[in-house]
């Protein structure tokens, strides 16, 4: 069996580190903030996991469906040998495009979770068990060293993740994902695109309320994290289209007058009545702004692929 290395490029305590910060900076601005990676905590993966299923949410299944049937495409147009995948989770979606890969020689997973990792190692080493597999626990968005692995190399990063991502946060982590990538690399990458309000909201407001419950749960980590005496119940699930900037936004909308103390951080957090806590950016594209962001980074775009209803899109870029 091929060698599964694991390394480590942030320090152990820096997603308790990063908490802090993001908590500090986004509670204590007008409007209040905090980063949707707080929601993923493993009942946060759990419910992500559950909204993936429902009718409302199409970005998963309209994904795999492009996967399904443009693996073959993409591998040709690559010819990857190492395939990189940035926020690799479960590497669930990473196996339609091995199984397009035959010749493919390694993969290294990009995640800040090491149990993912290794779990989705293990699972993939059972299908390819010939395949390299080096893990790095990292931020993808703090920079990035890869390790040396044969090229060319395809590196992914599927789900739509890069919506999170407000514009000036998108340009710089583009150029650094353009820094990392030599000739003859390429960049897969998943992005949701523009269509009717009614069906952008409904996927993050769903009837079951999961989503509102994913939503809320980012509140139960900072209680835990920081010993923080948020009451979800004190807040209502809000997602917002706003047609200017093209993006969902979630929101936490307090339903009374309130205090929040975080003694971990020495920190009283008033919310009024009504007040909001922007929890979401989930901007969604057209097909010329995604290329001209590439193409500010140093990149190409050269194929398109969306599922067959025009709501999703995979596209490939190669370095200018």
């Amino acid at each position: 069996m091929s060698p599964f290395l694991l390394t480590r490029t942030m320090p152990a305590d820096a997603t308790d580190a990063a908490l802090r910060a993001d908590v500090l900076h986004g509670l204590t601005r007008n409007p209040k903030t905090l980063p949707p990676k707080w929601f993923y905590d493993a009942h946060g993966s759990d419910l992500f996991e559950e909204i993936t299923r429902l009718p409302e949410y199409y970005p998963t299944r309209a994904e795999r469906e492009i996967l399904l049937a443009r693996a073959p495409d993409i591998a040709a147009a690559s010819g990857a040998r190492t395939l990189v995948e940035l926020g690799s989770g479960s590497s669930e979606k990473t196996r339609y495009l091995l199984d397009a890969l035959p010749a493919l020689d390694s993969y290294v997973p990009v995640d800040v979770s090491e149990s993912a990792l290794r779990g989705a190692a293990e699972a993939l080493l059972a299908q390819r068990p010939e395949l390299s597999v080096h893990a790095l626990i990292a931020d993808f968005t703090h920079g990035l060293a890869l390790p040396g692995t044969p090229g060319p190399r395809l590196v992914a990063f599927l789900g739509g993740t890069v919506g999170n991502l407000l514009p000036d946060e998108r340009a710089v982590f583009l150029k650094s994902v353009r820094s990392l990538l030599s000739p003859g690399d390429t960049l897969l990458l998943g992005t949701d695109l523009v269509k009717d309000e009614e069906t952008l909201v409904a996927a993050y407001d769903d009837s079951a309320g999961v989503t509102a419950a994913f939503n809320k749960n980012v509140l139960t980590v900072v209680d835990r994290e920081l010993g923080a005496d948020f009451d979800p119940a004190d807040f209502d699930h809000v997602a917002l289209w706003d047609p200017r900037h093209e993006w969902i936004e979630m929101r936490l909308r307090a339903r009374r007058a309130l205090t929040v103390k975080i003694p971990e951080l020495d920190l009283v957090v008033p919310f009024t009545a009504g007040e909001e806590l922007r929890t979401e950016v989930s901007a969604k594209f057209r097909k010329d702004g995604i290329e001209t962001e590439l193409g500010a980074a140093g990149l190409r775009l050269t194929q398109w692929w969306t599922d067959s209803a025009d709501r999703f899109a995979l596209s490939l870029a190669t370095v200018v």
